[in-house]
């Protein structure tokens, strides 16, 4: 399975707007099959995009099978465009290099090159480093961060 290029690809389409829970404000766009095999995944991919001019929004197409994905709307971007359920949306997707997105603190570094294992931390899957990454973003308290940026020394040092 090959996966997708770290090079920003942009690609445009058209797709029905489509009600993904009965009773609930939760909208979603099939991606035609022509995309899905320009993407070259069959994996989830993360990107941003705009449908019917909206401001932009991070999301992820999500795979359903069969070399299918979709695009979750929140009810927010709808609302904001006019868009409801049946609707021929315009779509843009940018797909985004979420490594290019990672920002490793100073601290989190000084701690990772004290231990030698900063290669290592680069090397984690860039969901486990992104959640590292947010949960010592978002420590209220020094002690507390202080603990964090230890647990993510620690998951570097179990890459090894």
């Amino acid at each position: 399975m090959k996966k997708h290029s770290a090079k920003a690809k942009s690609l445009s389409f058209q797709s029905r707007l489509e009600r993904i829970a009965t009773g609930m404000e939760y909208y979603a766009l099939s991606i035609p099959l022509k995309i899905t095999t320009a993407l070259g995944t069959r994996g989830p991919v993360p990107v941003s995009a705009t449908v019917n001019n909206s401001e932009k929004f991070i999301a992820s197409l999500y795979p359903v099978g069969e070399g299918r994905h979709y695009l979750r709307v929140r009810n927010k971007i709808c609302k904001s465009v006019n868009m409801k359920a049946g609707d021929r949306v315009r779509v843009q997707v940018t797909v985004r290099d979420r490594n290019s997105e990672i920002t490793i603190p100073k601290d989190l570094t000084t701690a990772l090159k004290a231990q030698g294992v900063v290669a290592n931390f680069k090397a984690l899957p860039i969901g486990k480093k992104g959640f590292l990454l947010r949960l010592i973003k978002e420590a209220a308290k020094p002690e507390t961060r202080h603990k964090r940026i230890l647990d993510a020394v620690k998951a570097a040092r179990q890459r090894r």
